[in-house]
């Protein structure tokens, strides 16, 4: 993290910039922040990608194909450009946490423990992004976190969608050379065999200190790497003999015979320990000076920025993929969600629960939950405040790292629902009501669970879902919730729920919580809820 450069711009999509976290192929990445002093990663697009016609089409196809992906292994989209903007941008939640490449070339190779955990974290990881459909195409030493509780696979969707832009116009591959599976070698192809391919080349980089490919003390070129990958057999000679037929299987050259991620997890899992248990030496020194920074630039510029005036959201992709992924019936992966069956009776339509916002209101839900405010649409009244009320601030800041005591009891809130359903990937509801319990607990512990009851229209059915939630993040009198689980509020209807789903609740005069306008919304829901208890 270094100041920002006397040319870089003071904001970026009505978000501020903070400082400088890096450069990559796709652009610059700026540490920024929400209203509520939340920090993001925000990239900025490269200039010239958004040159090819197609590509801005693509960009918020994938970004949102990307955003389906919730768990702990990823970092969720929060923002991204509107069409014609520019430049293009995308904005996810900010992780103070080391890459693995960083981590690597400054102290040296991870202990076999850490390793094995690593692994197991990211096979977990690939296999949520697998269950969507979606294929990562880009794991790499520096697309990996060592954060605190999990490491982070990041940076999928924006190099996802430059794809076609740099195949077509370099004739090139796609990917990184040294950790790219051979099929992507020779014909392009990135799909799921691929991501495992690539995961088993990171794990030697982190057991070993160099990629499969590479011979120490040498720098060769991407077309010498290119192929090895394709013609000879990977060197796994310092590999921990309990790894080596792990990784040798994931390193095969036919896509075929590879494990699948779920494999690998099962491989890997059994007697393997909790990153959190077993993080590299050194870790928790560095990521406490890197959170005590972060902490130091969000303190300093809260009282100097404004509050983010968002800027139009953006239009639907075409292959839709942002609507929030509670459905009926599994997800396909394909931005589309197919029928399921009830009772016997097929569902003659695809249906989310939670009506589709756009994706610049923040990471869309999962669950139906007391979004609506959003970016200032779909509401069921006046927009709620981003930040307290002069009779919510008077009831002083949390204390640290903790849930404010008059927070907790029960609140609930009930909504209009929505009829803006599309039928098709979004459903229209009739009302929304919504029960929050909360009980005492410190940043990072479960703190409680919401049911939400959502009536459909024309069924009557309760399609709404119920969440167990973490205190993620704590603002002064704002609170940031994480959904660690997420499960049919009525299980008989067969809706999918998916964890994941981030909240954003701002005290708004007393006994009332309203909702800010970072977090997973959804149409028609309460935009605040009152104490019950």
């Amino acid at each position: 993290m270094r100041s920002l450069d006397p040319t870089d711009p003071p904001a970026v999509g009505g978000y501020p910039l903070l400082a400088r976290l890096g450069e990559g192929g796709m652009g610059q990445v700026f540490l920024s922040r929400t209203s509520s002093g939340r920090p993001l990663a925000l990239k900025t697009v490269r200039s010239e990608l958004g040159l090819d016609p197609g590509f801005e089409e693509r960009f918020a196809r994938e970004i949102a194909s990307s955003d389906r992906v919730r768990s702990p292994w990823t970092v969720a989209v929060v923002d991204y450009s509107a069409p014609g903007q520019r430049p293009q941008w995308l904005a996810t939640e900010y992780v103070a946490a080391p890459a693995l490449a960083d981590w690597v070339h400054r102290y040296g190779p991870l202990p076999e423990a850490a390793v094995r955990a690593l692994g197991a974290e990211l096979a977990e990881g690939l296999r949520a992004v697998h269950r969507t459909g979606l294929a990562h195409r880009d794991v790499k030493p520096s697309n990996v976190l060592l954060g605190r509780r999990h490491p982070l696979l990041i940076d999928f969707g924006i190099a996802r969608a430059a794809d076609d832009t740099r195949h077509t116009r370099t004739g090139g591959v796609i990917g990184s050379p040294g950790y790219m599976a051979p099929e992507q070698v020779t014909g392009g192809a990135a799909a799921e065999p691929g991501d495992v391919f690539a995961l088993a080349a990171v794990l030697v980089y982190a057991a070993t200190g160099a990629g499969p490919f590479l011979r120490r003390g040498e720098e060769p070129s991407a077309a010498q790497l290119l192929y090895r990958i394709v013609h000879e057999e990977p060197d796994l000679a310092d590999v921990p003999p309990s790894l080596l037929p792990v990784l040798a299987a994931c390193l095969h050259k036919a896509p075929q015979s590879r494990p699948t991620a779920q494999e690998l997890l099962e491989r890997l899992g059994p007697g393997s320990p909790e990153w959190a248990g077993v993080p590299p030496p050194r870790l928790a020194e560095d990521l406490a000076a890197r959170e005590a920074e972060l902490r130091a630039l969000l303190e300093a510029s809260t009282a100097a920025v404004p509050p983010r005036t968002a800027p139009p959201p953006p239009v639907a992709p075409t292959t839709p993929g942002f609507g929030p992924p509670s459905a009926y019936g599994p997800s396909a992966g394909t931005g589309t969600v197919p029928p399921a069956t009830r009772n016997g009776a097929a569902r003659t339509r695809t249906t989310v629960v939670a009506v589709a916002v756009p994706v610049a209101a923040a990471a869309v839900a999962a669950a139906v939950w007391w979004g609506g405010a959003g970016d200032g649409q779909d509401t069921d009244g006046t927009p709620p405040p981003t930040t307290p009320s002069p009779s919510a601030a008077s009831s002083g800041p949390a204390a640290a790292n903790a849930l404010p005591a008059s927070w907790v009891g029960t609140w609930k809130g009930t909504g209009p629902g929505s009829t803006a359903g599309d039928g098709v990937f979004s459903a229209r509801t009739t009302k929304v009501s919504v029960t929050l319990t909360l009980h005492a607990a410190e940043r990072g512990d479960l703190v409680g669970r919401q049911v939400s009851h959502v009536t459909e229209a024309g069924s009557g059915d309760d399609i709404g879902c119920t969440e167990t939630l973490r205190l993620q993040e704590t603002h002064g009198t704002t609170m940031v919730f994480q959904a660690v689980t997420s499960t049919p509020t009525d299980p008989s209807l067969g809706v999918v729920c998916r964890p994941g789903n981030v909240y954003t609740l701002a005290e708004d005069g007393r006994d009332t919580l309203a909702l800010g306008d970072e977090g997973s919304q959804a149409a028609g829901s309460p935009a605040r809820l009152r104490r019950v208890t």
